[in-house]
Protein backbone atom coordinates (compact mmCIF):
# COMPACT_ATOMS: atom_id res chain seq x y z
CA UNK A 1 0.00 0.00 0.00
CA UNK A 2 1.32 3.23 -0.69
CA UNK A 3 2.06 6.46 1.41
CA UNK A 4 -1.65 8.55 2.13
CA UNK A 5 -1.65 12.04 0.47
CA UNK A 6 -0.83 14.88 1.89
CA UNK A 7 -3.74 16.36 4.20
CA UNK A 8 -5.08 19.39 2.28
CA UNK A 9 -6.60 22.76 3.79
CA UNK A 10 -4.55 22.58 7.12
CA UNK A 11 -6.61 19.49 7.63
CA UNK A 12 -4.68 16.60 8.68
CA UNK A 13 -4.73 13.01 7.59
CA UNK A 14 -5.07 10.33 10.22
CA UNK A 15 -4.97 6.90 7.91
CA UNK A 16 -7.17 4.05 9.34
CA UNK A 17 -4.38 1.18 8.72
CA UNK A 18 -3.71 -2.66 10.68
CA UNK A 19 -7.09 -4.08 11.83
CA UNK A 20 -9.51 -1.17 11.15
CA UNK A 21 -8.09 -0.87 7.21
CA UNK A 22 -10.21 -3.14 4.63
CA UNK A 23 -13.16 -5.50 5.11
CA UNK A 24 -15.50 -5.31 8.27
CA UNK A 25 -13.11 -3.71 10.65
CA UNK A 26 -13.04 -0.58 8.40
CA UNK A 27 -14.99 2.49 9.58
CA UNK A 28 -15.73 5.71 8.51
CA UNK A 29 -17.41 8.84 9.03
CA UNK A 30 -19.32 11.27 6.83
CA UNK A 31 -16.35 13.63 5.30
CA UNK A 32 -13.50 11.18 5.86
CA UNK A 33 -11.74 10.47 2.11
CA UNK A 34 -11.90 6.74 1.05
CA UNK A 35 -8.80 5.92 -0.91
CA UNK A 36 -8.28 3.02 -3.12
CA UNK A 37 -4.92 1.89 -4.62
CA UNK A 38 -4.39 -1.11 -6.75
CA UNK A 39 -1.99 -3.56 -6.26
CA UNK A 40 -1.70 -4.99 -9.93
CA UNK A 41 0.00 -3.04 -12.72
CA UNK A 42 -2.50 -1.18 -14.99
CA UNK A 43 -4.82 -0.52 -12.39
CA UNK A 44 -6.12 2.87 -11.35
CA UNK A 45 -6.00 4.57 -8.20
CA UNK A 46 -9.42 6.58 -7.08
CA UNK A 47 -10.09 8.97 -3.98
CA UNK A 48 -13.44 9.84 -3.36
CA UNK A 49 -15.42 11.32 -0.27
CA UNK A 50 -17.60 9.29 1.84
CA UNK A 51 -21.27 11.46 1.89
CA UNK A 52 -23.42 8.45 3.21
CA UNK A 53 -23.45 5.85 5.86
CA UNK A 54 -25.69 2.68 5.09
CA UNK A 55 -24.33 1.59 8.93
CA UNK A 56 -24.77 3.54 12.15
CA UNK A 57 -21.60 2.58 13.24
CA UNK A 58 -19.66 3.36 10.10
CA UNK A 59 -18.75 -0.11 8.62
CA UNK A 60 -19.25 -0.40 4.74
CA UNK A 61 -20.90 0.37 2.24
CA UNK A 62 -20.03 3.62 1.66
CA UNK A 63 -21.71 6.72 -0.68
CA UNK A 64 -18.82 7.91 -2.63
CA UNK A 65 -18.44 10.93 -4.36
CA UNK A 66 -15.57 10.01 -6.67
CA UNK A 67 -12.89 12.98 -6.89
CA UNK A 68 -12.54 11.74 -10.79
CA UNK A 69 -16.43 11.89 -12.30
CA UNK A 70 -18.36 13.53 -9.38
CA UNK A 71 -20.37 10.42 -9.43
CA UNK A 72 -21.74 9.32 -6.59
CA UNK A 73 -21.76 5.47 -6.10
CA UNK A 74 -22.24 2.37 -3.52
CA UNK A 75 -18.66 1.50 -2.92
CA UNK A 76 -17.97 -1.91 -1.16
CA UNK A 77 -13.93 -1.57 -0.22
CA UNK A 78 -11.56 -4.54 -0.55
CA UNK A 79 -8.40 -4.74 0.56
CA UNK A 80 -6.61 -1.92 -1.92
CA UNK A 81 -8.65 0.62 -0.04
CA UNK A 82 -8.12 2.98 3.17
CA UNK A 83 -9.93 5.36 5.47
CA UNK A 84 -8.25 8.76 5.38
CA UNK A 85 -10.18 10.36 8.53
CA UNK A 86 -9.82 14.18 8.29
CA UNK A 87 -9.52 16.09 11.71
CA UNK A 88 -10.21 19.74 11.42
CA UNK A 89 -9.74 22.74 13.81
CA UNK A 90 -9.75 21.64 17.53
CA UNK A 91 -10.65 17.86 16.94
CA UNK A 92 -8.18 15.66 18.66
CA UNK A 93 -7.40 12.35 17.64
CA UNK A 94 -6.35 10.13 20.27
CA UNK A 95 -3.30 8.19 20.13
CA UNK A 96 -3.49 4.46 19.67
Amino acid sequence: MSAPAPAKNNDQAVPSTGSEAGGTWMRARVGDEIVVRGTAAGVIARDGEIVGLRHPDGGPPYDVRWIDSGRVTLYFPGPDAYIRHLVTGGDHVPAR
